[in-house]
């Protein structure tokens, strides 16, 4: 497989000071940094400059980010109407450390964000300015739905993240805490009830309503709900429109304020300004911070009026009146409203999504494709294993469609012959509630395995060799998932059509060189063929964009 180095963006050899700068940092920071370091484990380079979707490393190495700061940069790198809105309060001597005090540039930056918010909120909304991250913010959101409505609980969802403090640990999948219930987060491709689709939206919303309903549930009444419209770091799963509407009646009707996780998929991400307004849902609680930043620390919460009862001094924090992030967070949300980025980012991101889902037919290691605008997943399994089977399942689909009835299994595992007593009837009207869950809540694709099928097994190993093969080819992206085996592309809202091809060769070229390592077919023709087809006038348009 012939690849130019700037295409692969291999980190240099050749000994110079660029080189010698690079291994030093990187030595040092092994030595004296924590255990806990992250992506600089998973991508050991060196970023000296960037601009848009271009990031230099001490070497001299390029690369493509699709990473973009964990979904942070929604314009990229150090884009010129973010660099011009700090350099303006920089010159014009404005004090950058002022508390929560009233100053020019934060209500520029309210009367922007008010003016993206979803219908329904921002004529009675309030903000509160938290600390810089977005955990803090979630903290500041479940402390608010606490005082407001004098009770402790949380519901959250599994595969949730909310942050790494202790109360957004707790609301997150991978913790447990008797203070928040957990509940099923609808999904296709590995439908917790084994049936995908609208079946499996419904059966998560009656398994929540249950919860709530049954007095010996061991659930009390909570003090909020929490969900994100996209998991993120739950493996980029978006949920059905119609069931986030179901939530928002489920919640209405309960007295029990929803919580919208917006952190990663605000500011035009998914392809909308905010993701829930894919289904038309008013949160009585909004958690923002990354992109709304402009690339700098910000947090704030926005929430209905109705639920801001707190007294002065309830919630507060040193750095929650960050000017320079202000500035830069009032021209991210003009650029993006004022030149309909998110619509670019809906319409990108489905093309892309077209490619890989023809790319997933070439390599079978690929068992899903799927996301919603420019916040997009590949779910990497093992090819050569066996499709996963639960013979315990108590539901499975009756029709190959799965549209009319749910069959029930017989003691051996199989369907039988009689499907659950007026199941038909039940699903008809299963089907209708809250404007039914006729959308999924973005693109998905099982290509081998899904809904329709018993997926294969996550492959983690694999996806960590996908994302170095990557970071050779000068592509960085990101790992997330329940197993983190579905590899992640968060490309700034910014990125063109050229570039976007060359993120997705770049991704092609590192899959079949997995593939072709991975799998004992690996010279088969159809892999041979794909590498070629990849190369030549690609390789060179990929060269003048990295």
């Amino acid at each position: 497989m012939v690849v130019t180095e700037s295409v692969r963006g291999v980190v240099s050899e050749s000994a110079g000071v660029g080189a010698a700068v690079h291994e030093g940092i990187l030595r040092r920071q092994s030595a004296r940094e924590s255990a806990a370091r992250t992506y600089a484990r998973a991508l050991p380079i060196v970023p000296v400059r960037a601009r848009g979707l271009t990031i230099e490393g001490a070497d001299g190495s390029r690369y493509l980010d699709c990473l973009s700061g964990a979904g942070t940069l929604a314009l990229g790198h150090n884009h010129p109407v973010v660099l011009e809105a700090i350099r303006k309060v920089l010159d014009s001597g404005a004090p950058l450390h002022v508390l929560d005090l009233a100053t020019p540039v934060k209500d520029a930056f309210v009367t922007e964000l008010f003016r993206t918010l979803p219908p329904g909120l921002a004529d009675n909304a309030r903000v509160q300015f938290c600390g810089p991250a977005g955990t803090d913010a979630v903290e500041a959101a479940f402390k608010l739905v606490r005082a407001a409505t004098g009770r402790t609980g949380i519901l959250a969802f599994s595969g949730a993240y909310h942050g790494m403090t202790a109360g957004a640990l707790e609301a997150s999948g991978g913790a447990f805490d008797v203070r928040v219930a957990r509940l099923p987060y609808p999904q296709n491709y590995r439908c917790p009830f084994g049936v995908g689709g609208e079946h499996g939206a419904e059966l998560a919303a009656r398994w929540t309503e249950s919860v709530l309903d049954d007095p010996k549930s061991g659930v009390r009444h909570p003090a909020g709900m929490i969900l994100e419209p996209v998991q993120g770091e739950g493996g980029v799963i978006p949920a059905p429109d119609g069931w986030l509407r179901r939530m928002r009646q489920i919640t209405a009707d309960r007295s029990i304020p929803l919580i919208a996780d917006e952190v990663q998929t605000g500011v035009g991400r998914t392809g909308s300004f905010w993701a829930v307004d894919h289904s038309g849902v008013t949160p009585d609680v909004m958690v923002l911070s990354k992109a709304i930043g402009g690339s700098l620390p910000l947090a704030v919460i926005v929430y209905n009026e109705d639920l801001d009862a707190w007294q002065p001094g309830a919630h507060a924090g040193t750095f929650r009146g960050n000017q320079l992030a202000m500035a830069a967070g009032t021209a991210t949300l003009a650029y993006v409203r004022e030149n309909r980025l998110a619509e670019r980012a809906a319409e990108l991101g489905s093309r892309m999504m077209h490619q890989l889902r023809g790319l997933a037919g070439e390599f079978e290691c690929i068992g899903d494709v799927r996301g919603r605008g420019l916040m997009i997943g590949v779910e990497v399994v093992e090819p050569e294993a066996e499709p996963e089977r639960d013979e315990k399942r108590s539901l499975t689909l009756a029709t190959r469609d799965g549209i009319d009835a749910l069959g029930a299994p017989d003691r051996h595992g199989g369907a039988t012959d009689q499907a659950m007593p007026d199941a038909s009837a039940e699903l008809g009207h299963l089907g209708g509630g809250a404007g039914g869950f006729a959308g999924r809540g973005g693109g998905t694709a099982a290509v081998h395995g899904g809904s329709e099928g018993h997926p294969r097994p996550a492959a983690p190993e694999l996806a960590a060799a996908i994302q170095r093969e990557c970071l050779r080819r000068g592509l960085i992206v990101e790992l997330g998932g329940r197993h983190s085996s579905v590899v992640r592309l968060l490309p700034p809202l910014t990125i063109s059509d050229e570039q976007a091809t060359a993120v997705l060769d770049r991704l092609a070229d590192a899959v079949d060189a997995v593939s072709r390592g991975h799998t004992p077919g690996h010279d088969r023709p159809h892999g041979s063929h794909a590498g070629q087809r990849r190369h030549g006038d690609r390789a060179d348009r990929a060269d003048r964009v990295g």
